[in-house]
């Protein structure tokens, strides 16, 4: 069976926004969400795919988590092939042996605009990089996420669209995970 994985925004994170895995499972039970299963608590869910297009599907989330938390909860789903496709896109797979220094920014949508990352001058932050690939960005930041200037660049560029971040580790393990649905 198919599967689709909601990739949650900003829970979990400092003590804030707190949506513990048992509530997240639960609240996907009772939207009729089946084979649910949800890796680590910020925020990744994957599920039996219900039918409908992950917008749809995302929409749903949003609204029915946003209402029972009273908070925000930013929701983007990708399909298992979306995501497994997104791994195959990967431009740096010399950076997989060091999955810790490799990650992929999830965005809601291929942004209009892209100037704002066409003007970072990417020398300036060697040896970090990235790409953009459809509706991904790959970072690599071979001395660590925590020291690199240019992640912090790249995760506070406005691009008009929905954006979250992933490890490599993480986003492997639920394509693992949203094969075994």
């Amino acid at each position: 069976m198919a599967s689709q994985i909601a990739l949650l925004r900003g829970i979990n994170v400092g003590g804030n926004k707190k949506f513990p895995m048992a509530r997240q499972r639960e609240l996907m039970a009772g939207l009729g969400f089946t084979d649910v299963t949800v890796h680590l608590q910020t925020g990744n869910i994957v599920f039996a795919d219900p039918g409908t297009p992950p917008e749809e599907t995302a929409r749903v989330l949003q609204e029915r988590f946003s209402a029972d938390l009273g908070f925000s909860v930013p929701v983007m789903v990708r399909t298992r092939d979306e995501l497994a496709a997104a791994v195959a896109a990967n431009p740096y797979p010399g950076a997989t042996a060091e999955p810790k220094t490799l990650h992929v920014v999830f965005l809601s949508d291929v942004p209009q605009d892209t100037t704002p990352l066409d003007a970072l001058d990417q020398a300036g932050y060697a040896p970090d990089s990235f790409r953009l690939v459809g509706r991904e960005v790959f970072l690599h930041c071979p001395d660590g996420l925590g020291r690199s200037k240019l992640a912090a660049k790249i995760t506070g560029i406005r691009l008009g669209v929905l954006v979250t971040a992933r490890n490599w580790n993480t986003v492997t393990k639920l394509l693992a995970l949203a094969d075994a649905v």
